[in-house]
């Protein structure tokens, strides 16, 4: 009874258009009148405490660094290198798009940061190669969510201070998974782009391929900077987020100089317009996941879940396609502090590794990114290309089957991501 309390009240909140952040809330004050526990001093305590955490001081630095990297030029170097490399191959263009993913989701952590970077520089270019346009913005979309994989990731952030897992271990954990996925990404292109019949321009010559990478190499040490320091030690991932901003500013200001004064107020404006909601939306969530808890929710679900219990992979399985629906009428964020709390402690039970566990959380949400009717990732990319959704999902539906095959895969072998880890530990 107390799930459907929960369910139908946080639902019905969200079914009248009101903001997820209040609706949980909202969820929560439901939740402490249906126990007969009404304290709306615990409900403010608690909305403060959600924000007042060291580690979640991570999301507004990681939301700057991306911010500052598309704003300075460091995007667009990375975007760069990738094309002398790459652009001469037959739909060049893509494989550009699909390093350039993984190298800028090495930096900022940012689903759609990435996004909009690699729809601004790219679509524009593959339309004019006359790349089919489904095609290209579905390969863009499914590029961009590597950024929540490969560290440094905010939704790791998230997930590690909601449910108590070690983010210095959730990036390491996220290394493979991230590489395996633009791997698959290569895969589904190099089949799409068999049909193209486009002229590929010529190789870049080698002093080409020189001078850009001479002209990126402050911005290829970034992630080198950020997996060095938290495998060695060296710093925490909140002190990572902080040396990523720093540096990203630094570049773009002393070196790149192409952030002046006036850019710098710009992009702190909207880092700080992003940063409000995200934390809003987290000390929120704190409020309801203080009264889950109390209500004693991830017994109750546990309970219902009991006979998966001896089988983790099929309690993976069962928990995989509750994401997946989830994920098609919530972002990332909130997916992750609302079941987070739920599930996490219900597959720790069953023997699941939880670091484990984090990696296959956030790469199912993930998916819902590029997922309709919400798919934040796939309005990013429509809203820059001018696209319509229906052209979107039809592009995008075969990198989504690629990721689908590689969460199966992760689900049938979770030692593709425990054994990388144990040496990166």
């Amino acid at each position: 009874m107390t799930v459907a309390v929960f369910l139908s009240s946080l639902l019905g909140f969200m079914a009248f258009g009101m903001p997820i952040a209040f609706a949980l809330i909202l969820t929560a004050a439901v939740l402490m009148w249906y126990l007969d526990f009404w304290d709306v001093q615990l409900l403010a305590q608690n909305l403060l405490a959600g924000a007042d955490s060291f580690p979640l001081l991570a999301v507004p630095f990681f939301i700057l660094a991306g911010e500052l990297m598309n704003a300075g030029g460091i995007s667009r170097r990375i975007i760069a290198m990738a094309q002398a490399y790459f652009g001469h191959l037959r739909g060049g263009l893509g494989y550009v798009a699909i390093a350039a993913a993984v190298l800028l989701a090495s930096m900022s952590g940012s689903a759609l940061a990435d996004t909009a970077a690699l729809a601004t520089l790219l679509l524009p270019m593959m339309r004019q190669r006359g790349y089919p346009l489904h095609s290209s913005a579905g390969l863009v979309g499914a590029g961009g969510i590597i950024a929540p994989i490969i560290p440094p990731s905010m939704p790791f952030v998230i997930y590690g201070v909601v449910t108590n897992t070690s983010i210095s271990q959730l990036f390491m954990a996220g290394l493979v998974p991230g590489l395996i996925m633009g791997g698959g990404l290569i895969i589904a292109w190099t089949l799409i782009a068999r049909g193209f019949t486009e002229p590929t321009p010529a190789k870049a010559s080698a002093a080409e391929r020189r001078r850009v990478l001479v002209d990126g190499a402050a911005a290829l040490m970034l992630p080198v900077i950020i997996v060095g320091g938290l495998r060695f030690g060296i710093f925490t991932p909140t002190e990572a987020a902080v040396v990523a901003a720093v540096y990203a500013l630094a570049v773009s200001t002393l070196l790149y100089r192409e952030l002046d004064w006036a850019g710098l107020m710009e992009t702190l404006t909207r880092a700080s317009r992003t940063t409000a909601s995200v934390m809003f939306l987290c000390a929120a969530a704190t409020v309801s996941a203080y009264m889950i808890t109390l209500a004693q929710l991830p017994d109750e679900i546990g309970a219902m879940l009991g006979p998966l219990a001896e089988h983790p992979r099929l309690l993976m399985l069962a928990i995989m396609l509750l994401m997946i629906a989830v994920g098609m009428v919530l972002d990332l964020t909130p997916t992750i502090l609302i079941l987070a709390p739920v599930l996490a402690p219900i597959a720790i039970k069953a023997g699941v590794d939880p670091v484990y566990f984090g990696v296959m959380f956030v790469l199912i949400g993930s998916i819902g990114l590029i997922t309709p009717p919400v798919g934040t990732v796939l309005n990013v990319v429509g809203g820059i290309g001018k696209l319509r959704m229906e052209i979107l999902v039809r592009g995008v539906l075969p990198f989504f089957l690629i990721y689908l095959g590689i969460v199966a895969l992760l689900v049938a072998f979770p030692a593709v991501v425990t054994v990388p880890l144990a040496w990166l530990r």
